[in-house]
């Protein structure tokens, strides 16, 4: 993809059956902008990452943001979680249709 350019990430989203489909937007060695797309019932398991920063943006559908120690916040649309290096976090699609989550991580892996 050319940038910059304006584009609706829902049109560059990979849905796979099997696991959480993953499309990187953009990539440098400050950021990397990628799109988390799932399928009902998928998850994106618990981590963390070291010395990196990630902010996941609602796009379209609604789950769960999974947080460390058994913690969940629901997330749809719309909504936006930080998460700070050391952070655990995680997704967990639990609606019908699909959810798509736009990954922000700085500095890029």
């Amino acid at each position: 993809m050319k940038h910059p350019n304006p584009f609706d990430p829902r049109n560059h989203a990979t849905y796979t059956p099997d696991k959480m489909g993953k499309t990187t937007i953009f990539r440098s060695e400050r950021i990397l902008v990628g799109l988390n797309a799932f399928e009902p019932g998928q998850e994106h398991a618990v981590h963390e990452h070291e010395g990196m920063d990630k902010v996941y943006h609602v796009v379209e559908g609604q789950g769960l943001f999974l947080l460390g120690k058994g913690e969940t916040q629901p997330m749809q649309a719309g909504m936006m979680l930080v998460a700070p290096e050391g952070t655990a976090h995680g997704i967990r699609n639990i609606g019908t249709g699909r959810l798509l989550v736009v990954a922000i991580l700085a500095p890029a892996p």
